[in-house]
């Protein structure tokens, strides 16, 4: 491909009107019956924006988590992955081919490079380097370890660190990582096969834990371990043989301090969780919050975190909650009761005016709604309702992740197709965001 020096336009879409039909606050939803399934999986009634595949068969499609760069800085490109197989889990041999989608050249699919290092649910972490105008990273495996590969998608430049990689530092310098053999031990789907977990008889490991991986240099040290958190604070509900793991890092905006996910698993399979945030080097380790109940979260800013919990503020369902980054979460309030969805997972637009959220599938029909949040006026705007058939359930299920352009023109989903399995979409929200 030709390095582009001026940002490009996208290419049109058609366009859709009556929108306020989807605009709507506490008192009422968009109803089901304009809704049509037609032929295909997933279905695009008129009231919804304009919408279009971008993938297609005979592989399957995909990106995964809903925190990570999927588009360039000029957003034309956007990332995917693609593999020849559905409904079981990955083994140490199955590869995955990455690539990414023109969005200017008829959604052309260019071939990167492949993996060995991947789940369902997150992929290899692919995603673009902070920073950077034209490079990308994801995890691969190499004989007896997991790396991080690197590579400039315009000069074909690459590199290998020796260390996975989980989130990247705004200034693309470091990454934090959690042990993607542990995870792959104790949760399905969100781990990598190939490599066993070598502390998987030990409950709380010394030498297993999140570990800051420096992307120039290759440096890479464990900072926080599975020793340390078992015994930091209280364990609510702690008894004999519960397994420690961490899952789900994410750096702040201006990359001071991480969030990481602190789980432990009870023998009969029940999973609690803990949200921790530290400095980059481990250090100075708050619990936001303590109480077992954590779930999807997203930084506001660098002092404040959205999150999934429940017990708080009088409410004992699951909703989603504006904590402050201190120990025990400080002075806590609900954002969206009743109208952003409390099982999504959660990104804030540029500028934090709107929240982009999904559901998981609901009703006989599993239908899954990704949506928009705008926070002032507590109104939702839903961008679509997708079919997610039975079969995609568990570990390979297809959770819409949604994804926003750098621009916030668009927003980028996985959602299966009839005959075609799962493949990404692209919705177009900008007239909303700009009425």
């Amino acid at each position: 491909m030709t390095q582009t020096t001026n940002k490009l336009s996208s290419p049109p879409i058609t366009r859709r009107d009556a929108l306020k039909s989807v605009i709507f606050g506490a008192a009422g939803a968009v109803s089901l019956s304009a809704w049509s399934t037609g032929e295909g999986f997933a279905s695009f009634a008129d009231q919804f924006p304009p919408t279009r595949q971008i993938t297609h068969g005979p592989r399957h499609h995909w990106f995964g988590y809903y925190d990570k760069l999927q588009f360039d800085p000029t957003c034309r490109y956007v990332l995917g992955m693609s593999v020849p197989f559905e409904h079981r889990s990955p083994t140490a041999d199955d590869v995955i081919q990455i690539g990414m989608i023109d969005l200017e050249d008829n959604d052309r699919w260019i071939g990167l490079g492949e993996s060995r290092a991947w789940c369902w649910q997150q992929g290899c972490m692919l995603q673009w380097l902070p920073g950077s105008e034209s490079t990308i990273v994801w995890n691969d495996r190499a004989d007896d370890r997991f790396v991080c590969r690197i590579l400039d998608v315009i000069t074909g430049e690459g590199r290998t660190v020796g260390h996975p990689v989980y989130s990247l530092s705004p200034d693309g310098k470091s990454a934090v990582a959690p042990d993607f053999s542990r995870i792959a031990d104790v949760r399905t789907g969100y781990g990598y096969n190939g490599l066993k977990d070598r502390f998987a008889d030990d409950p709380a490991p010394e030498e297993s834990g999140i570990f800051h991986v420096d992307l120039t240099t290759g440096e890479t040290k464990l900072i926080i371990s599975l020793a340390e958190i078992a015994n930091t604070g209280e364990i609510p509900q702690s008894e004999p043989g519960i397994k420690h793991y961490f899952n789900h890092l994410l750096f702040s905006p201006d990359g001071s301090r991480f969030i990481a996910l602190h789980r432990w698993l009870y023998p009969n399979g029940r999973r609690l969780t803990r949200l921790i945030t530290a400095r980059p080097d481990g250090s100075d380790l708050r619990i936001v919050i303590p109480n077992g109940y954590a779930s999807h979260f997203i930084w506001r800013d660098p002092t404040h975190i959205l999150s999934q919990s429940r017990h708080y503020n009088g409410n004992d369902n699951w909703g989603d909650f504006l904590f402050e980054d201190v120990d025990g979460g400080g002075d806590v309030a609900e954002i969206g009761h009743g109208v952003l969805d409390g099982g999504g997972h959660l990104t804030y637009l540029p500028g934090n005016d709107w929240i982009l959220n999904d559901t998981y599938p609901k009703g006989e029909d599993r239908i899954q709604t990704p949506h928009l949040y705008h926070i002032a006026d507590n109104r939702r705007v839903d961008l679509g309702h997708f079919h997610l058939p039975k079969e995609y359930t568990g570990e390979w299920r297809v959770d819409t992740h949604p994804r926003f352009s750098p621009d916030s023109r668009y927003v980028c989903i996985d959602a299966p197709v009839q005959n075609e399995g799962r493949q990404l979409h692209l919705i177009d929200i900008s007239e909303i965001i700009g009425a």
